[in-house]
This record gives structure tokens, C-alpha cells and sequence, in this order.
């Protein structure tokens, strides 16, 4: 199968948390036998930042972890056709420009032969309803959305059963246990600061209940104003910028526990839909301890794949056990990467999308749109 998949950016990360899914999603495609292309946008927001900051040398981790795939970069003006040419199935981040969303579309209700997804992994159907309604959807096949309650949305919206659930997991071929013979530090938090959406949860599930429980805390992320890494400072916790997506293994090889904090958006109004963090630590096999979250879909078991904090309390009793109970360490990284490696693993994901597409395909030709 030809897969052509249009993404905001394949080879930058930074503040860009959904690189891990699409890479991971297109290696395996492409693993398996299909021809596969990712195209994004010169100088997009995500790569121009990351060059400003590293220059092409943070481009090195992901050019020597996924070899196998292939990156198209396109000008506003360089033709579509060109780039889908015969193409089974076409799927549409929605971190895309809203001229390109709508001409992929044209282009399908004029008869191209390719399956056209739309891929939402953003809370905007909530939180900016507005702007998502101004994408033309108007040709597309269907729906992928990162979580029942925002498939939900979409079905509200009228898509009914063409939206379909498409959890992201862990790529892991790459984020799998590292044994390291170095004395692991403390709890690392991987996580970008963005606009303040959880501000108050950081400090009340992350850095008071670190520096109660006594443990050095190691951030990595980007987007930090002034005002956060002086609540750092305050903390003691210590900053260290972005780090690729693709070293974040090593970095939770050389740490004891992770926490999970997941945006306000997400725990307050899409509940069931966890941060792609959660899917990285647990393929890792490092220890973690989460805010509060709605599992509304069961993905995970809490209690045994992870601890659950309700307050900061709770937070700082979990942080010291995983502190000093090694067994309960063990125990809870062995759950984990069993229920990665049995529910959410890329290759699931594909395997699911596969099943999608097979129920789409016999309809290409007889589907008329309005």
C-alpha cells in the first residue's frame, strides 16, 4: 500500500509530543512492506524553533533512530498531486494549514482514488471548537481521534460511525527497558511548559511533592518563561532544556520514577486520554506515579501499571515508597511493559488502522459527495 501522511514535522520534536506517534505509526509501516512518505511544510514552527536552538545537530537523534523513513518537505505552492500521485491512503494531521486540509479534500470529492483521513490529537475540539469547525472536512473518508471523548465530538458534529478512536502508544522497537550499570538518580520529568494549562498541577503533583519526598528532580523540555524556571529554582529542581524524543529512553534508564501530569484540558473535559508520556515510561520500564486522570476507557490498570495521586499528598507518599521500595519498583515496571507490550504498542495502532481502512476501501468507488 502507498501511505502518504501530511504532518506539522517529522524531524523536529520540539514542543511537538505527537513526533513520537507518527514516527513510530510510519516505521512500522514501513517495516512491513509499505511505501510510505511523510511530507511536512518547510520551516515549520516546530523545526524553525529547533534549528534556532540546535542547528541541524538536533536533527542528529532522530536521523540515527529512524533511518527507514522517508521526508518530504514542501513549499505553500508546490503541487499536492505530486505528492499524494497515486496514493492509497492519505492521512491529514491537524496541526496542517486549513488551504491544504480543504484542497486534500477537493481532490478526494473529485474522484481521487485514495483513502483520506483526518488525524486529530489536540484538545482545539474543546477548548477552540471554532477553530476546528473551520477546517473543511467536506471529502474526507473519516476521523482518527486520540481518545473516545473526543470521537465523541466529532460523531456530534455528524460523522457518526466514520470517527473512529485511534489511542497513540509507544514505538517499541526504540522505547523499551535500558539496563544501564550507573547508579540511577532520582525522578525525571519530561514535559513542555506551553502556554500554563497545568501550571498548578506541575507545582502541586510534581515539584512540592518531589522536594518533600527528598528526591532530585531532573525537567527536560522547552517553552519555559522566565516565571516557570524561577518556580524551578524555588524547588531545586534542575532544568536542562529540550532533549531529543528519541534519547528519552537512556534519560529514564538513569532515573528511579517518572510522574505523569497530564494538561487541564484533558483531565477536565477529554477525559480517557492520557499524554503520549504515560505510553513512553511504562514501554521503559521506569516507575511512574500520576495526577489525577480519568481512565475512562481502561486503558491502563491503576495500582498495579501505575500509582495514582489524587492530591499532593498522596503524591509525596507514592514518591517515597518508589524511593525506597525496590520491589515495588520492580513490580510496577514488569506491569507496565506487559500492558504496553499486550495493548499499545505502534504495531497495534497499525494493525487497527489496517482494520479502518479495509472497512473503507470497499466504498471508495461508490461514494458520492455532496
Amino acid at each position: 500500500m502507498k501511505i502518504v501522511y501530511f504532518t506539522h514535522s517529522l524531524a523536529s520534536c520540539w514542543n511537538h509530543g505527537n513526533a513520537h506517534f507518527v514516527r513510530g505509526i510510519l516505521s512500522e509501516l514501513t517495516l512491513r512492506g509499505h511505501d510510505v512518505l511523510a511530507c511536512e511544510p518547510e520551516n515549520g514552527w516546530s523545526l524553525s524553533n529547533l534549528i534556532a536552538d540546535h542547528g541541524e545537530a538536533g536533527l542528529a537523534a532522530f536521523r540515527t533512530a529512524y533511518p527507514e523513513l522517508r521526508l518530504h518537505s514542501f513549499a505553500a505552492d508546490d503541487p499536492l498531486e505530486a505528492m499524494v500521485g497515486d496514493a492509497d491512503l492519505v492521512i491529514v494531521h491537524e496541526w496542517n494549514a486549513a488551504d491544504l486540509v480543504a484542497e486534500l479534500g477537493r481532490m478526494r470529492r473529485k474522484g481521487a482514488g485514495f483513502t483520506l483521513l483526518f488525524h486529530d490529537t489536540h484538545h482545539r475540539a474543546v477548548s477552540a471548537p471554532e477553530q476546528m469547525r473551520a477546517y473543511d472536512l467536506e471529502g474526507y473518508d473519516g476521523v482518527l481521534a486520540f481518545g473516545a471523548a473526543l470521537a465523541e465530538v466529532y460523531r456530534g458534529w455528524g460523522w457518526g460511525d466514520r470517527a473512529w478512536v485511534w489511542h497513540e502508544a509507544a514505538d517499541t522497537r526504540r522505547f523499551r527497558p535500558r539496563v544501564t550499570d550507573d547508579p540511577p538518580h532520582d525522578l525525571i520529568w519530561i514535559g513542555n511548559w506551553g502556554d500554563g494549562e497545568r501550571e498548578t498541577e506541575l507545582e502541586t503533583f510534581l515539584l512540592a511533592p518531589a522536594r518533600a519526598a527528598n528526591l532530585r528532580l531532573d525537567i527536560y523540555g522547552v517553552r519555559y518563561p522566565p516565571e516557570a524556571l524561577e518556580m524551578l529554582g524555588r524547588y531545586g529542581a534542575r532544568y536542562h532544556g529540550w532533549a531529543p524524543n528519541a534519547v528519552a529512553p537512556a534519560l529514564f534508564s538513569q532515573h528511579l520514577a517518572t510522574v505523569h501530569v497530564p494538561r487541564r484540558f484533558y483531565a477536565e473535559m477529554l477525559p480517557g486520554i492520557p499524554t503520549i508520556r504515560m505510553f513512553e515510561a511504562l514501554a521503559c520500564g521506569i516507575p511512574l506515579a500520576s495526577a489525577p486522570w480519568e481512565d475512562s476507557e481502561g486503558l491502563f490498570r491503576a495500582g498495579a501499571d501505575y500509582l495514582l495521586a489524587r492530591d499532593g499528598a498522596e503524591m509525596t507518599r507514592h514518591l517515597k515508597l518508589l524511593r525506597h521500595d525496590h520491589a515495588l519498583r520492580a513490580q510496577l515496571a514488569a506491569n507496565g511493559i506487559e500492558t504496553i507490550r499486550a495493548r499499545h504498542s505502534c504495531a497495534h495502532r497499525v494493525d487497527e488502522l489496517m482494520t479502518i481502512v479495509e472497512k473503507l476501501r470497499p466504498t471508495l468507488e461508490v461514494r458520492t459527495f455532496a
